[in-house]
């Protein structure tokens, strides 16, 4: 493979090496024409949503703004890392720069953590619909939802900030070759010339720390969501209570089980090949995944994207 003759001059190479899906050149095209097709897909199933909820008024209200707004991440979340590993797999060379790495770095993973967000928020109102229906109307205002969605931007990408301050300061030695399809941190900091086990420490416990917090959150709320349903009386009541929140459990699901399993997968001998595919799942295959979980469990939804597709 040519991606050999690219190591001979790393001492040359202003960035790093994206080992990405190693693979004959022909493996390389399947991949992209593959890799493409799902982008695309992605792109229109997401666009999709925030178009049937933009122009369908009956979708004017919390939980679908913050469905849109959650379509609308999704688009950035795949686009973070999509482009740059389509333009790999026709590349002889697979360099990316110390920026594009850094840039990658953070908006990909300030992206996962303003998901995190999302998830949470959309739990919580589905916590107020089913368990507060009197209180809902005058708790979740227009007012609080604009904020909400506000605060899940901001925060989601000053999460991420201080990290990518500090990882563009340091100084990188050695093969520069990162073994996945994206600028992760585990290689970034496999690569620095100085090792430090007190900052890989911080960032392995530090990291993930937010991300199960709002976890916990969310499970909270379904926990106290699905006392509140089996309180109620007739089968189709509860039927319903469930449909209002089985999508959004389903792609909570997807998105921290994906997680748990990459963490799970730390201490296999085959460590990198398992984080590439359980990343490439929870970052390519989810956002793909989610527009058609919202869409067919939905029927609100169903009917604005019908009315949507036939304009």
């Amino acid at each position: 493979m040519k991606i050999f003759n690219t190591t001979r001059n790393l001492s040359t190479i202003s960035g790093f090496l994206l080992l990405g899906f190693p693979c004959p050149r022909e493996g390389q095209i399947l991949l992209f024409v593959l890799f493409s097709a799902v982008y695309l897909l992605t792109l229109m199933g997401n666009g999709s949503i925030i178009c049937a909820v933009r122009w369908d008024q009956r979708l004017h209200t919390p939980m679908y703004i913050l469905l849109a707004n959650f379509s609308f991440l999704e688009i950035w979340y795949v686009t973070s890392t999509v482009p740059n590993m389509l333009a790999n797999f026709l590349s002889d060379n697979k360099v990316i720069s110390f920026a594009g790495c850094f840039l990658q770095f953070y908006f990909f993973f300030s992206s996962g953590s303003t998901e995190c967000l999302f998830l949470a928020v959309m739990a919580f109102d589905r916590y107020l619909a089913i368990c507060r229906p009197l209180r809902y109307p005058t708790i979740m205002t227009r007012r609080l939802c604009t904020n909400l969605v506000i605060n899940c931007w901001v925060l989601g990408f000053l999460w991420f900030l201080i990290p990518i301050i500090f990882f563009s300061q340091m100084t990188f030695c050695g093969s520069r070759i990162i073994d996945h399809f994206l600028c992760d941190p585990g290689p970034l900091l496999a690569l620095t010339c100085t090792k430090s086990p007190v900052i890989q420490t911080v960032f392995s416990t530090l990291s993930p720390l937010p991300v199960m917090i709002l976890f916990l959150f969310i499970m909270a709320s379904y926990a106290l969501i699905l006392r509140a349903v089996l309180r109620v009386p007739s089968a189709a009541g509860r039927r319903k209570a469930f449909s209002t929140c089985g999508s959004h459990l389903a792609v909570v699901s997807l998105f921290y089980g994906s997680g748990l399993v990459m963490y799970a997968s730390l201490a296999s001998e085959h460590e990198a090949t398992m984080q590439k595919i359980v990343t490439l799942f929870y970052s390519v295959v989810t956002p793909l995944l989610n527009p058609v979980i919202y869409s067919l469990r939905n029927k609100d939804m169903k009917k604005a994207m019908e009315k949507f597709l036939r304009i």
